[in-house]
Parts: structure tokens; sequence; C-alpha cells
């Protein structure tokens, strides 16, 4: 589509426009209103998520013997207080960064392990998290990624001790990992 250049106003029409519209007046600027200030944002999702809980509680049918017991990992390297594990185990250490491993395959997730734990020591990072899933939907070969975090941390000289995380932060899903400093 072509455009049209616009048309000349002749010095006939421009009168005529003037005398057509009378004579003009400014209008002084009115001030604008004082902003009201912006509501705090409220967690809607959070909200409606947390209320659906109680009833999603009552219908939930879950067979017994898919419980997290036994589940957990659970590591302390030689030489260090078995208070310390305790302590991770209750959640008394505050995490200071989390990798998800979600929808990873193993050479991606150990990459990212690998990568995450250095940066980690770079920032002088304690305790982190690693969500490795419960592995629900892997084959007979059970929780691949799971398994995988458990050997690569084991592995490790800066880990001083890992273990499931609590049931808030992930349960038998996560790993709570101290770095030695």
């Amino acid at each position: 589509m072509k455009r049209r250049a616009p048309a000349t106003i002749s010095d006939d029409d421009a009168r005529l426009f003037r005398e057509a519209i009378g004579e003009v007046r400014r209008i002084d600027p009115v001030p604008l209103p004082p902003s009201l200030p912006k509501p705090l944002p409220r967690p809607r999702m959070f909200e409606a998520d947390e209320a659906a809980v109680s009833g999603e509680l009552l219908d939930m049918a879950f067979d017994p013997a898919s419980m997290e017991v036994g589940e957990e990992l659970s590591y302390l390297r030689d030489g260090y207080p078995p208070h310390l594990l305790r302590q991770l185990k209750r959640g008394q250490f505050s995490v200071q960064d989390e990798l998800d491993l979600h929808h990873m395959n193993a050479a991606a997730a150990q990459a990212s392990i690998v990568a995450f734990l250095a940066e980690a020591r770079q920032h002088d990072l304690h305790c982190v998290r690693i969500v490795h899933g419960k592995g629900l939907r892997s084959k007979a070969a059970g929780p691949v990624l799971k398994a995988l975090t458990d050997r690569l941390l084991r592995r490790r000289d800066d880990i001083v001790a890992f273990a499931s995380a609590r049931p808030a932060q992930g349960g038998t899903g996560a790993v709570i990992v101290l770095l030695r400093h």
C-alpha cells in the first residue's frame, strides 16, 4: 500500500478554517491529582494453594507403601562430629542457594552439580540444596538423579555432610549439603 503525500494547505483554506473555528482561548493545564500509593502485592496463588491444601488432604488417596521411609540420603565425612549431621537433618542450617535437576538427563545433571558446587564455593556458601526429584517416572533402574547425586557428593572432598531435606524443603526429593569452608 502506497502512502500519499499530505496535501498542501493553501492560504485560503487556512483562512477559512480560522474563520470557521473562531477565536481560540488557551486552557490552563490542570494539575494532576496526587497519586495514591500502590497497594502491596498479594500472593494470591499462594493463598489459594494454601486454602486448597486442607480439602486435598481429605480427598487424597495415598498408598502407605509409597511413604518416604527408608529412602533418605545421609552422609557425614569422617573426622566431623555426628551432631553436624543431626543438625542438618533437623533443618538447623540456612540454605543459601539451590539447584533444581528436574528434566535433566544424567550427564547434564552431573555437569550442573559440579558447576553449582564450584560456584557455591567461589561465593563462600556453606549450605546449599540440590533438588534431584524422587524418581517417580524412572523405570526399574530407580531414581537415577537421586543415585547420581548421592554418588557424586560422596566422592567430593569439599562436602562435609549431606542429608535428605525436611518435608517442607522437598523431602526425599532434595538433599541439603554442607560445604567445607
